[in-house]
């Protein structure tokens, strides 16, 4: 049985539906080397039933890289974790904390919370099932509950069963009255009650997730936890990831700064379009590159407006870059005048 370590998941970038797929993933792994990255979440039945090489297959470089789950039937887990696992993922994580309206239909995600006995049930059937870790992304409760009941009761008896790490977003989710959107900013953070579960737990793994945005945020939080989680701060300002090697881990960032990151993305952008990828399929998850620097702003409504086009090819991303580079050099020559 593989295990996991603190620094397996000291930093992890979230899975997030429609966004983290294959292209933003190995998009992301070319600004950290030790950024833990997860998939959209699949549920069992697309698992089970739908194209699992379309599905699973992934590039060798975009790990470690975890596989979430999303379902409520502990022998259909178990056979989505069979069948995942020869593609070579380094986790499954069940999804216990996603609040939309798909998943409450199938009575899984944050409905979960409800039903901590389930939970258990489901993690163990997939560690039964695999040699692979098992973890849990949960929430911090879900409408009436009390909070620190409802996750000490899910992370009691997940552990009971061999749970290898738990990820807390750390905010309750509404499963009526707010969206899904709302339920990722409205409900109140409570990180206190992450950091108390990590004091009553400390030999589970546990990561903290949920309004984290810069690397200061993050040192503070693993001064409580032994890893942090983001998303959209990843997503809309992928510089950041250039930061998480050399200030998280001691060690040097891959790449050097934006420009150096499209450069060394170029080859996979080429051999996607060649397998008929579209390009605006690759470079939707790049707009936030240059976020703060002279030109962004021309960088995204290029790439928006052009790299949707049929027949785009990479002449479109680097003129975008241009944008970026004529805008930095203008503002240097006003500087030095």
């Amino acid at each position: 049985m593989k295990s996991l370590t603190n620094q397996d998941i000291r930093f992890a970038t979230a899975p997030m539906m429609d966004w983290t797929d294959r292209h933003c993933r190995f998009f992301h792994r070319l600004m950290s080397r030790r950024a833990r990255l997860y998939t959209e979440m699949l549920t069992t039945g697309a698992v089970i039933f739908g194209d699992r090489d379309r599905l699973l297959g992934f590039d060798a470089a975009e790990r470690p890289l975890a596989l979430q789950l999303g379902g409520s039937d502990p022998g259909e887990l178990g056979k989505a974790a069979r069948i995942a696992e020869p593609y070579g993922f380094d986790e499954i994580n069940l999804n216990v904390g996603c609040p939309s309206d798909r998943v409450q239909n199938g009575a899984f995600g944050a409905c979960l919370m409800l039903r901590p006995e389930l939970v258990a049930d489901c993690v163990k059937a997939m560690k039964d099932a695999v040699a692979l870790p098992i973890t849990v992304k949960c929430r911090i409760g879900v409408d009436d509950q009390e909070p620190r009941a409802a996750l000490f009761g899910v992370a009691q008896r997940v552990v009971a069963v061999g749970c290898d790490a738990l990820v807390v977003h750390a905010r309750k989710a509404w499963l009526s009255g707010l969206s899904p959107k709302e339920n990722r900013d409205v409900p109140p953070l409570d990180y206190d009650l992450v950091y108390e579960l990590k004091r009553a737990f400390p030999d589970l793994p546990i990561a903290i997730n949920g309004g984290i945005v810069t690397i200061d945020e993050m040192r503070a939080h693993l001064s409580h936890v032994d890893g942090v989680m983001i998303g959209r701060a990843a997503y809309h300002e992928p510089e950041l990831l250039l930061r998480v090697d050399p200030e998280l881990f001691g060690e040097a960032a891959p790449l050097d700064d934006g420009f150096a990151v499209v450069e060394a993305f170029i080859p996979y952008v080429e051999a996607q379009l060649r397998r008929g990828e579209r390009l605006s399929s690759m470079t939707r998850h790049m707009l936030g590159l240059f976020a703060g620097r002279p030109g962004a702003r021309a960088f995204r409504r290029r790439l928006a407006c052009e790299a949707v086009l049929p027949g785009a090819g990479v002449e479109t991303l680097l003129a975008a870059v241009d944008e970026v580079r004529r805008a930095t050099a203008r503002m240097a020559e006003v500087a030095n005048a």
